[in-house]
């Protein structure tokens, strides 16, 4: 019989940044206690199989690593792109069969797909690389797998903190070597549960509205004749607006505004962190999340008028909490899910008021999980 392994990827939550990681900017982000598990097992041949629980098995040869239009957004593309980046570094990967079950459900701004990358690099590497290459670096694989053979342009958070675990600081100034910090705090001793709220909205069907988020700042940034806004000083920016009214769209004007301020914002959320300061930290998530809305502009998709989920989940979420806690944006927006700070003793009645509303079982009370992908056994 052959031998079986296990693995676990956790999925993530974004504590601050919100969209600034694919503009080399700073990030907080942490894995949380819901996660994607496989067991494998080397079935002998140059297939990979992967048969995950609700959905059709997925079979990727080995021999075939090429990208294959039309696959895009599938998990084979993944799949196939994990894959032939260990093939790429001398990987002598072999087919396996993989059963795969996870409770980070898709859509739920949790990254069910940085999950399921981090879990597939996770077991090439240990199984078939020796475990030689890094969180960080099986990180970087997922996201290439996601950008080039998905055909989602994402950052790296999602991966990088699904990868490493606990709650950490990233700084992508330097993409090829980001800096990496784990930050010690307890939110729950601090007297404060994390809950993800489910919108009941879908994101699916909306790559077009996150692409247009980089895509507008990479407008912003042609002008300056850079890559990405990071390379640019605030000042400079402010100072060229006169020029760049009428040269590129106004609202990518005020994206990279929100770049600006929500990069320093998140460098000061890390910092009230690890001195303990829960309030300066809830007041920096408020401001994050006002900033998401007005300037960033990914909570509700453009041209919807009757259908506006995320905006009403979020001015939900402020009626319940009247002042205390916070609540913002989750993730790349425009549907899924909106995070909410809750001090523990409205954590009944809030809960209560979310689903009543919502529905029940959308509002979802987490831990920071501190493992990123590992073998379990």
């Amino acid at each position: 019989m052959n031998k079986t392994y296990r693995f676990s990827a956790p999925g993530r939550t974004e504590l601050g940044g919100n969209h600034t990681d694919h503009q080399r900017g700073c990030v907080l982000a942490a894995a949380v206690d819901l996660e994607t598990t496989a067991q494998v097992t080397l079935n002998g041949t140059d297939t990979i199989r992967v048969f995950s629980e609700g959905y059709a098995p997925v079979e990727v040869s080995l021999q075939d690593l090429s990208i294959h239009e039309g696959e895009e957004n599938t998990t084979a593309a993944l799949v196939r792109g994990v894959a032939a980046e260990f093939v790429r570094r001398g990987a002598a990967v072999q087919g396996f069969d993989a059963y795969v079950r996870s409770t980070v459900l898709p859509g739920s701004g949790l990254s069910s797909s940085a999950a399921f990358e981090v879990l597939m690099g996770t077991i090439l590497n240990e199984l078939f690389f020796e475990s030689s290459l890094s969180p960080a670096e099986v990180a970087r694989i997922g996201q290439y797998a996601e950008n080039v053979y998905f055909g989602k342009p994402c950052g790296l958070m999602d991966q990088m903190a699904s990868a490493v675990g606990g709650m950490v600081f990233i700084d992508f100034e330097y993409p090829a070597c980001p800096v990496v910090e784990r930050i010690d705090f307890d939110l729950a001793s601090a007297g404060y549960a994390l809950c993800i709220i489910d919108t009941g909205a879908d994101h699916a069907d909306l790559t077009a509205e996150y692409a247009a988020i980089p895509g507008e700042m990479k407008a912003v940034c042609s002008y300056f004749g850079k890559e990405v806004l990071r390379q640019i000083p605030q000042e400079t920016f402010f100072a060229a607006l006169p020029q760049l009214r009428g040269r590129v769209p106004d609202r990518a004007i005020l994206r990279a505004m929100h770049f600006y301020r929500e990069n320093e914002r998140a460098q000061r959320q890390a910092e009230a962190l690890r001195t303990g300061d829960v309030d300066a930290f809830l007041q920096l998530v408020k401001e994050s999340g006002r900033s998401s809305w007005m300037y960033l502009q990914n909570i509700t998709p453009a041209g919807a008028v009757e259908q506006q989920a995320v905006a009403v989940a979020l001015a939900l979420c402020e009626e319940l909490l009247d002042g205390r806690g916070a609540a913002r944006v989750h993730g790349g927006g425009f549907a899924g899910t909106v995070q909410a700070f809750v001090p523990q003793d409205m954590l009944d009645a809030f809960r209560t008021g979310v689903e009543a509303v919502l529905g029940a079982g959308k509002c979802h009370v987490l831990s920071i999980r501190a493992a990123g992908g590992v073998r379990v056994e």
